[in-house]
């Protein structure tokens, strides 16, 4: 018998913040019996197409392990450069870009979520299909 995954679970500072930011980033939305509000210290979102859920707990630390998660984001609708650009728009921070490091049309992005959290956009379906 094997396990399931139930959620993923970032440690933060503010929980209700950054899950605001990662919904409106991968187009979540708040559980629909247990809506999130400023102040919460557990704030879960929810993916409407695949279930998968986000949990952003609140811990007291004044420093956060350097380590708390990491996600690898796939386009759904632009390329890979497109989402980038939108992603920094809306307040993501540029870590590291390995575009093109195996050869043309491979590699992906690091970027930063507003609370210093590492993810890398990877290229989209239709790059890889292409």
């Amino acid at each position: 018998m094997t396990v399931v995954l139930s959620h993923t679970t970032i440690d933060c500072h503010d929980a209700y913040a950054l899950s605001e930011w990662w919904k409106r980033v991968l187009g979540y939305t708040d559980l629909p019996d247990d809506p999130n509000a400023p102040g919460h210290e557990e704030c879960m979102i929810l993916d409407p197409d695949s279930g998968h859920r986000l949990l952003f707990i609140e811990v007291p630390d004044a420093e956060l392990p350097a380590k708390r998660i990491h996600l690898d984001v796939r386009p759904r609708e632009r390329i890979l450069d497109e989402e980038v650009r939108w992603l920094l728009e809306q307040g993501a921070t540029g870590v590291a870009d390995h575009r093109d490091i195996h050869g043309p049309g491979t590699g992906w992005v690091t970027l930063a979520d507003p609370e210093g959290n590492q993810f890398c956009v990877l290229r989209s379906p239709a790059e890889l299909d292409g």
